[in-house]
């Protein structure tokens, strides 16, 4: 089932879909053979006639059920409907099925990526991917995501790309603020410089995007001497 692309707003772009590395259903498959053997035990070494023989299989039976529920089932559901998913804008993480839970983190929020492999995960290709964010969820860890190095090179490149967007848009908006000259006949009259209030509403955005951690404290000394004209 693939993510649902109604989730995405206007011009984001779906840059990676994932679904957790199938090293997830390695333990509720090792959970459903051992409940399956306990259940042929249960029922092989029961009694061999009369009430006690219905007894030990209905009861072994319900027990095996409600184990095969409790777990292997829960966790093959929560694996079927689990998304991992980088965009243009953000990245999103959505499981469930009836109860369902989402994040999502946007790109300009996100201070660091790191992933963390073991051995046999680096063997097999899976992970641990940890986001550290400005976000409401902070630092979030995701389990069993499928090669995170490469999921980690993802975020940081759509990361870039989407500070890169932003500020061509500071850019547009403060170029948009400063009125053009008016036309005159003769003498070249010099330019008038921008109206003081959209240079401190431009400082202002400025400031907050350097609050934000999108822009560094060097980006923004020099985007302020830009428009101070210095």
């Amino acid at each position: 089932m693939p993510f649902p692309r109604k989730l995405l707003i206007e011009n984001e772009q779906l840059v990676l879909e994932l679904r957790p590395h199938w090293i997830a259903l390695v333990m509720p498959a090792i959970v459903t053979i051992l409940v399956v053997v306990a259940w042929s035990l249960a029922v092989s070494y029961g009694p061999d006639t009369g009430a006690g023989r219905d007894v030990t299989f209905w009861g072994a039976t319900a027990i095996a059920i409600l184990v095969l529920i409790w777990f292997p089932v829960r966790k093959f559901i929560a694996w079927v409907t689990s998304y991992f998913v980088v965009t243009s804008d953000r990245v999103i993480h959505r499981e469930g099925w009836i109860a369902k839970r989402s994040m999502e983190i946007p790109l300009e929020a996100i201070n660091d990526v790191r992933f963390h492999q073991g051995v046999f995960e680096r063997i097999i290709g899976a992970g641990d991917l940890i986001i550290s964010s400005a976000s409401e969820f902070g630092r979030e860890v995701f389990g069993d995501i499928r090669n995170p190095e490469h999921v980690q090179k993802t975020i940081y490149q759509q990361g870039e790309l989407n500070k890169d967007r932003m500020y061509r848009g500071v850019g547009r908006d403060s170029a948009a603020a400063v009125p053009a000259p008016p036309a005159t006949s003769g003498a070249t009259t010099p330019p008038m410089p921008p109206a003081s209030a959209s240079a401190t509403g431009e400082l202002e955005r400025l400031a907050e995007l350097r609050n934000r951690g999108v822009l560094t404290e060097d980006e923004f000394q020099s985007q302020k001497r830009k428009i101070l004209g210095g």
